[in-house]
């Protein structure tokens, strides 16, 4: 061919300007436009995934369950060993309750991902961490009750189960167990567990300053990839108990614990089972997702896989005198003794004790005729050289019963923090006691007929409140809510509490004047309704007025019931991470978050449970009723600001328009007529024309056909995020 007729695009030529050699066939568009939106989070509320009946409602299914002859099942195999995996002193309790607390343990407060309930332990990349070695094999042994019970019990709850089982078959006495966490059926997407490419890369990857351990990256809770908190042989592998302590400090505060409840956690955790460590690691096979298909989904496979030669984290040992059961030594040991450091078979670092009386030592798992040293790790050793910790545990050390009462708290705690309030819960077990870190609400115990609210529409509307002030307010209001660990909402009215009625994000003195208004006429109405109900409906009432005010008749569905918190029913530090730093659905971003505001608003949308068609439809109704931070007119893209319209999607799909970006970050929409700006914009309102996903839906909801298309949607999904939290309605 002669070089005139060449063709113009130079096939194979610079192919790496864009990917390099990155190009991952199962996500080409990552991989090509690696700057693309990733909307990849919001499909998860497909429900195409689940293969239960569109009707299945778990938590039905779970109250037809005989509980005691399930927990007999589960401790008839905790108790029976099996020729194909080794049970340390002929039970698997220890391994167990490490599944139970690896799997909750992952929950972190910035953002309550993670944790226990949606049973993603059976996913990678958690199902093959480096800290989750072996637990495979648990899941496999209890596969034989998951079978038998089926839909009635989740992996999720039979997972904690497990745990709380094994603890009473060894003698302790759990506090409960709540059932109710509903399975998963893919990886979790929106989970950002680290940037990292590599399995326990250098901390310092995850850290501000390395020398500073609460620079911990948020929303991170791990010091390190593939660990569930710390690394046990030392900061980057390197013991020094000192600096182990902060870790430990900064990774449970992170989960929602503090000084007292870790060191209970430590304590109880350890008191039973053992590490592993008795083999070379080199001989072991991949982890699950790395192996080949006849291992089918097992992994870390030891060719001659024997009691004496098992290899989990690579530390060996006990850390109590007699760890198959519930028992007080592992204090005493601690205290009692001079630790030196040692290297386990495998080649780890580990404590143990320079000298030892044989009563004190446990004996070997697989031979009782043998007796072994115990030996503690690198965060065990925290709880000595830590001044704080230390006084905790001398007290623990002398007052056991305090002990054991700590540590069913804690336990209770750590395994069930990401179920949201206790009327989530189900099953005999459930303890009565209220807990405050499950954010009580006490319930709306009134009932309101249609003519009553009604009647209260009208004198909400009537109030001299603008539609802006009673919109943004139901919505900062029930914004808080996090489908990650049910936390937020708008029942409780904790809007109207410290330290909500104070954040930046909700314009205090407009609360402060709305809730005047609420609470007058709360005080006026001749029935009892409460305070949180009276901010979703005035929200609901302003909506129904715009939408009419469009040329649409629609009642946006409200159902009272929600009761008020108190302020002694708050925890008011445990409530800062869930302030907003930013709100798309606004056009609110606080100065120096780094994350692109699009970005942010998608993650956002996540929590609130929002599909990509409903975020979409919420930004564009949210946008023409003018009620964006401050009221910015920033997307604001109509002529009638305050009437619910399709407005938004008419203007952004537009071509007589073009868009100029400014110095500032914000855009210009001109007329491409006679070049005069028409509205101004922001990054997360032009994303919706510039996403080709997003411009789908938006040119969906311009269309000439879709006008009430559009209002209707509007309003369910209004209704599902004034919903989120209202359990009962679910």
């Amino acid at each position: 061919m002669k070089e005139e007729m060449k063709c113009p695009f130079h096939h194979g030529e610079n192919m790496d300007v864009h990917v390099g050699s990155n190009v991952d066939a199962k996500d080409p568009v990552r991989s090509w436009w690696p700057d693309s939106l990733n909307l990849d989070v919001l499909a998860q509320q497909d429900q195409k995934i689940n293969p239960n009946d569109a009707d299945f409602n778990y938590r039905r299914e779970f109250e037809k369950i005989d509980y005691q002859a399930l927990k007999e099942d589960i401790k008839k195999v905790i108790q029976t060993p099996q020729d194909w995996w080794p049970a340390d002193w002929g039970q698997y309790g220890g391994l167990m309750i490490r599944m139970a607390w690896h799997s909750a343990g992952t929950y972190r407060i910035f953002d309550g991902r993670g944790g226990a309930g949606t049973g993603n332990q059976r996913f990678a990349p958690l199902n093959s961490w480096p800290d989750n070695a072996n637990l495979d094999k648990a899941r496999r042994l209890l596969w034989p009750v998951k079978k038998k019970y089926g839909k009635r019990i989740s992996w999720a709850d039979l997972i904690i189960l497990a745990g709380n089982v094994a603890y009473e078959s060894m003698g302790f006495k759990p506090l409960g167990f709540g059932g109710g966490r509903n399975d998963i059926w893919n990886p979790e997407k929106d989970i950002n567990w680290g940037s990292e490419t590599e399995w326990l890369a250098p901390t310092k990857q995850r850290y501000d300053n390395d020398e500073n351990r609460k620079s911990l990256e948020n929303p991170l809770a791990a010091v390190q990839m593939g660990l569930i908190y710390v690394n046990p042989e030392g900061v980057d592998g390197i013991p020094n108990p000192g600096r182990t302590a902060q870790d430990v400090r900064v990774t449970f505060q992170r989960m929602g614990m503090n000084d007292e409840e870790t060191v209970a956690l430590i304590v109880g955790g350890h008191t039973v089972g053992k590490t592993h460590g008795a083999g070379r690691a080199e001989n072991l096979g991949p982890e699950p997702e790395a192996n080949t298909v006849e291992g089918q989904g097992l992994g870390w496979i030891n060719p001659n896989q024997k009691a004496n030669n098992v290899v989990t984290s690579g530390l060996e040992g006990a850390w109590s005198s007699q760890p198959d059961r519930w028992n007080h030594s592992y204090l005493k040991l601690l205290f009692k003794y001079d630790w030196g450091l040692v290297k386990s078979p495998a080649g780890a670092f580990q404590w143990e004790p320079v000298e030892i009386e044989e009563e004190d030592m446990p004996v070997d798992a697989a031979d009782p005729t043998i007796k072994r040293k115990p030996m503690m790790t690198d965060a065990d050793m925290a709880l000595r050289y830590d001044a704080k910790y230390r006084k905790i545990a001398k007290h623990f050390l002398d007052h056991p019963k305090e002990l054991e009462e700590a540590f069913a708290k804690a336990w209770f705690k750590l395994t069930h923090r990401d179920m949201g309030p206790k009327s989530r819960y189900a099953g005999p077990e459930v303890p009565e006691e209220d807990f405050l870190w499950q954010d009580p609400i006490p319930s709306g115990d009134y009932t309101l007929s249609g003519e009553d609210i009604e009647r209260l529409k009208e004198k909400l509307l009537q109030s001299g409140l603008s539609s802006y002030e009673m919109i943004s307010v139901a919505w900062d209001s029930a914004r808080t809510f996090r489908q990650s660990d049910y936390r937020g909402g708008a029942n409780g009215a904790r809007i109207a509490l410290s330290p909500q009625r104070f954040w930046e994000a909700n314009e205090p003195a407009k609360l402060d004047k709305v809730l005047q208004t609420y609470r007058l006429i709360q005080k006026e109405f001749d029935k009892k309704v409460s305070l949180a109900d009276l901010i979703v409906l005035a929200g609901s009432a302003a909506i129904e007025q715009a939408a009419k005010a469009g040329g649409v008749d629609i009642k946006v569905p409200f159902a009272p019931g929600r009761g008020d918190a108190t302020q002694e029913m708050t925890i008011e530090r445990s409530f800062d991470v869930l302030e907003p730093k930013h709100d798309g659905f606004r056009n609110y971003v606080q100065e120096g978050l780094t994350n692109k505001p699009e970005t942010l608003l998608v993650d956002k949308a996540n929590l609130l449970g929002l599909s990509a068609p409903q975020m979409t439809v919420l930004i564009g109704g949210l946008r023409v009723l003018d009620v964006n931070y401050g009221q910015s007119q920033l997307g604001v893209l109509t002529e009638k600001p305050g009437v619910l319209s399709q407005d938004f999607f008419v203007n952004l799909t537009d071509m007589n328009f073009k868009w100029i970006p400014l110095e500032d970050g914000t855009y210009q929409i001109v007329s491409r007529e006679n070049n005069q700006e028409k509205y101004r914009a922001s990054r997360v309102d032009l994303v919706f024309g510039s996403n080709s996903i997003l411009r789908s839906y938006c040119e969906f909801y311009a269309q000439d056909d879709n006008k009430e298309k559009f209002v209707k949607d509007f309003v369910k999904a209004w209704v599902k995020v004034m919903n989120n939290d209202r359990y009962d309605l679910q």
